[in-house]
């Protein structure tokens, strides 16, 4: 007897798996109110040098203001420059009356801002760009998206530790703890008193986010049957689009960035208490030997589920035989990814799509200028938009399988990228759908990944499986704020570069196996001998009758 029909007479889908994936609702709402908080926290308002003797208004008294600070190109006044000297003609764009003279003395020193910086506070009254003390603009910018790259290294080394962890000592376990960080990291965060405590905690908060990331999809998928996996598995995913929806509600609301971290972090308490009725995993509970735990949760699932089970075909004794078969002596490690042929191919093709994924992903997230549409506004389309997709994830992966889905959708994002990087700046309008697009592909690539990726690993390396394509891709979730400062170099490289790596991905994604109505793989020779010639399996089954 092998577990799917042990749950099938419990019951694959019912009450019991309904009310799993209800309880494990709340972590992928957090995710996104997190992961893309950067959007809101880090956003860098109107600023110009402060000046003695300003006036209170930003943006009165231009004619003022022109005499002691330069304009750009553009008739702007200077974010991070100011004259050495006041000048006498503050009308008009910097060297601009001289040449109309033809005059050709030099034009008016500038300085570097020296007594900080006046913030237009019309939009965010607080942000980490305009803390007192940090004043992360100008020269210091760099250090601004920094905080973004920060977190996301702490989510990918927290994919590694949550991954071994987690196939080790249980799933429900290490949510706990999961749970309990992100609670206490996220309140010291948002109590930071200088730029290096905040980035620290961040980047701790990354980590703790990242059991999140790596142990939900898994923990619901290994309680499903093969039918259900995929509606169960795009119905999750929506909660992620509801976050990224509430976010752009709570950034509207909340428009001091201490006060938005502590709104998005205090739900992990009730989600402390929701763990009480969250059910460990009992495919994982059998591979660890631990029968009469898997035995329990078997009959609490019948019971929700309304299964009249038989005691001899659910007794301990027949739970006790499923075990035998499936429990793994050796402990987990990462290096089993690499040790036999096919899950060798599986992890490196995984490791690329993930990275191609996350990359082209947070790129897009994370840009909401230039769109025509205030932050708000492009923060509620780029979520509004994940939901159609979402469908069109449904639907594909059940008739044109996970394989197909997954590299059409990367290739979906490649395009819109490409062909935005041919209309002209002039096109607001088709510039925005073209970014809309590629945003719905990217989080439709997002989806299908997680699903697809839970399917090809086996029980045993399941969660070891999604820690090291969760460190791979956060990696490229942590190097995409970076990317956009090569805008410097030349205005289209970001965007070429996302588009280029999700490109990647996509021929990659072609050379993975189709997991599409197939049984789940509970150990590493579930997973080699489906690359075996049909001879040897037909061999392999009798043998395995006769040990039975």
């Amino acid at each position: 007897m092998s577990f799917e029909e042990l749950l099938e007479q419990v019951g694959g889908f019912g009450p019991f798996q309904l009310r799993n994936v209800a309880l494990l609702a709340l972590p992928r709402v957090l995710l996104p109110l997190h992961f893309l908080l950067p959007i809101f926290l880090a956003a860098v308002p109107a600023h110009r040098c402060a000046l003695p003797g300003a006036p209170a208004n930003f943006s009165h008294q231009d004619a003022w203001l022109g005499a002691y600070i330069p304009r750009e190109p553009d008739g702007t006044l200077s974010s991070c420059l100011r004259f050495a000297y006041p000048q006498a003609l503050p009308n008009t764009t910097l060297g601009e009356e001289r040449q109309s003279r033809g005059e050709l003395e030099d034009e008016p020193a500038t300085v570097p801002c020296s007594q900080g910086w006046e913030y237009d506070h019309s939009e965010f009254s607080s942000t980490t760009a305009t803390e007192s003390q940090w004043d992360l603009v100008c020269e210091q910018k760099g250090l601004n998206r920094a905080a973004s790259t920060f977190f996301f290294a702490g989510v990918l080394v927290g994919a590694v530790a949550f991954g071994y962890l987690s196939d080790r000592f249980g799933r429900r376990r290490l949510l706990l703890v999961a749970y309990v960080s992100t609670l206490v990291l996220g309140l010291a965060s948002a109590a930071s008193v200088s730029y290096v405590m905040f980035a620290i905690t961040r980047t701790l908060t990354g980590s703790a986010l990242a059991g999140f990331t790596i142990i939900v999809m898994p923990l619901e998928l290994e309680w499903l049957d093969v039918e259900h996996r995929t509606v169960a598995g795009v119905l999750s995913s929506t909660f992620w689009t509801g976050g990224v929806m509430l976010l752009a509600l709570v950034g509207y609301l909340i428009r001091d960035w201490r006060w938005l971290l502590l709104a998005v972090t205090l739900p992990c308490a009730p989600g402390i208490l929701s763990l009480w009725w969250v059910p460990e995993s009992a495919r994982w509970l059998l591979t660890q030997g631990r029968v009469k735990e898997a035995h329990r949760y078997l009959l609490h699932c019948a019971r929700l589920n309304g299964r009249p089970v038989c005691e001899d075909s659910l007794s301990q004794e027949a739970v006790s035989k499923v075990a035998a078969e499936e429990r793994v002596v050796r402990r987990p490690s990462y290096l089993d990814l690499f040790r036999t042929p096919r899950l060798r191919h599986i992890s490196l093709c995984c490791v690329v799509v993930w990275f191609g994924v996350n990359f082209s992903y947070y790129g897009l997230s994370l840009d909401v200028s230039g769109l025509g549409l205030n932050v708000y506004q492009t923060q509620l389309l780029f979520g509004a938009v994940e939901l159609p997709f979402k469908l069109l994830v449904y639907l594909s992966v059940r008739h044109a399988g996970r394989r197909l889905t997954q590299a059409g959708t990367l290739l979906g994002t490649a395009l819109a990228l490409g062909t935005r990087l041919l209309v002209s700046s002039d096109m607001k309008s088709w510039s925005t759908v073209l970014a809309v697009m590629g945003k719905g592909f990217s989080e439709a690539a997002f989806t299908t990944v997680y699903l697809f990726t839970s399917e090809l690993y086996p029980t045993v390396l399941r969660q070891t499986g999604m820690g090291l394509t969760a460190l791979v891709g956060r990696l490229g979730g942590s190097l995409a704020p970076l990317a956009a400062l090569l805008d410097g170099v030349w205005l289209s490289l970001p965007k070429l570069a996302y588009g280029g790596i999700a490109l990647l991905a996509a021929g990659t994604a072609l050379l993975l196996p189709e997991t599409r109505q197939a049984q789940l793989p509970e150990t590493i020779q579930d997973v080699e001998r489906k690359s075996a010639p049909t001879s040897l399996q037909e061999e392999e089954m009798p043998m395995k009758q006769v040990q039975n």
